[in-house]
């Protein structure tokens, strides 16, 4: 994925880029693999200690960023890096560019859950995001100080879209193709996960006092 991010990078013509990497207790070690394998000055590796959580692991790479944009993708290969030349497409426009799926190509129970779940969130805090769960997206850095993110959950990513929202910038979206996992288990719909992002959700339903 380093090697595909770095081809994806060079045909954004754009020279000011980096590569910042979040092994966020990883079991299977990929920050330790991406350390071996990357040897260059743009690319930024980050460890923390123990696994801290999905939202967290963002929020830290969003903070190393240095960048005027930031193209934020999980690091399971689910996602094609060189959507970013697609989602550049809407800049002009736009704070935030989110994705959506065009085709869901999991497990029903999981296709089921994103479904509720989007579902939920619609009715929440009356949005119209097609699919606001998707690991792929493009901010402008700009725009991480007005939105004050919190989450520690996978709920992060339906955070910084309603609160983007909800302050009157700009959201796009862009769909994009997804592929199945071939290593490790996402533990996005493990139980645990699942209860942290409905707390998280509603921390920020009455916040906004809808």
């Amino acid at each position: 994925m380093i090697f595909n991010s770095q081809k994806a990078l060079k045909k954004t013509k754009i020279k000011k880029n980096q590569i910042v990497i979040v092994d966020d207790g990883c079991p299977e070690k990929s920050g330790t693999y991406a350390k071996k394998l990357s040897k260059k000055k743009n690319i930024k590796i980050i460890f923390h200690k123990h696994n801290k959580g999905y939202g967290a692991a963002i929020r830290t790479g969003f903070k190393n960023c240095s960048t005027d944009w930031i193209f934020q993708t999980d690091g399971d290969a689910e996602y094609d890096v060189f959507d970013l030349l697609k989602l550049l497409k809407k800049t002009n426009n736009s704070d935030l560019v989110i994705t959506y799926r065009l085709k869901k190509k999991y497990k029903t129970s999981r296709i089921v859950i994103s479904w509720i779940y989007n579902k939920i969130l619609r009715i929440l805090f009356h949005t119209k995001f097609r699919d606001i769960s998707t690991g792929s997206r493009l901010i402008k850095k700009s725009l991480l100080k007005k939105v004050n993110l919190v989450s520690n959950s996978p709920f992060l990513g339906a955070e910084l879209a309603i609160k983007t929202k909800y302050k009157g910038y700009n959201v796009n979206e862009v769909g994009i193709h997804t592929y199945p996992r071939t290593f490790g288990r996402g533990s996005s719909v493990s139980l645990k996960n699942i209860l942290l992002t409905i707390k998280e959700m509603l921390i920020l339903f009455f916040k906004i006092k809808i």
